[in-house]
């Protein structure tokens, strides 16, 4: 179970977090390794007993997760858990594999430098479970494409980080597959390493349209 917020801090030392963003951070993490499973009922009341916080910032929170695609907010039924299918996961993966790959060879042509998703890549290795892993491949995904040159291609792709560490988790908790993920990770790194924009776009669409092939198959049951 999370932790109430009084002892969650940001990842600098001294900060401590704001009820709203603690209780965000709670339950995205809960989300991410399946504590919180798709389709689950969120009630305000429930997780404010379980973080140790009033209402407000959870319904504050869960409004900014429903923003990010973490969570469905319906008039009749309230929050829940967002589900994932084959059909969400295509579409997720499908307009990442539109935009991330132009996106990345744009920032390897421009010499960005690699310390972030280099670092991110170590936090992944170390990482004690799936929701801090896939939450460090997004740092690591973002590092690639966030020097691109165009700021709406980079909120475009922010804007689906959350649901893609979502696919991602409900895809390892079927058939636990980083590992191989991470391979593909280093050899795209290499390859921005050394600037070479065509062989990152090659390998990064390549990554991408091979994780879905792997964990949401056509021929697959819905």
């Amino acid at each position: 179970m999370s932790q109430p917020y009084e002892s969650r801090r940001r990842s600098h030392p001294g900060a401590l977090l704001s009820r709203t963003e603690a209780v965000l951070e709670a339950i995205k993490h809960d989300i991410l390794t399946g504590e919180l499973t798709p389709g689950q009922a969120l009630v305000e009341a429930e997780l404010a007993e379980r973080f140790g916080v009033s209402k407000t910032p959870v319904r504050e929170a869960l409004k900014t997760l429903a923003g990010s695609g973490l969570v469905v907010m319906s008039r009749y039924r309230g929050a829940s858990v967002r589900e994932v299918d084959r059909s969400h996961a295509r579409s997720v993966y499908d307009l990442r594999l539109l935009l991330e790959p132009v996106a990345a060879a744009r920032t390897v042509a421009v010499g960005w430098r690699w310390d972030r998703a280099r670092e991110a890549l170590d936090i992944a290795d170390r990482a004690a479970d799936t929701a801090e892993r896939s939450l460090a491949n997004r740092d690591f995904h973002r590092a690639l494409y966030a020097g691109c040159g165009n700021p709406l291609l980079v909120r475009s792709l922010d804007e689906l980080r959350d649901q893609t560490a979502l696919v991602s988790s409900v895809a390892w908790a079927r058939q636990p597959s980083w590992k191989e993920e991470a391979r593909e990770h280093y050899a795209i790194l290499r390859a921005a390493e050394e600037g070479a924009a065509d062989r990152v776009r090659e390998l990064l669409a390549a990554h991408i349209g091979g994780f879905v092939a792997r964990n949401f198959p056509e021929n697959a049951a819905p």
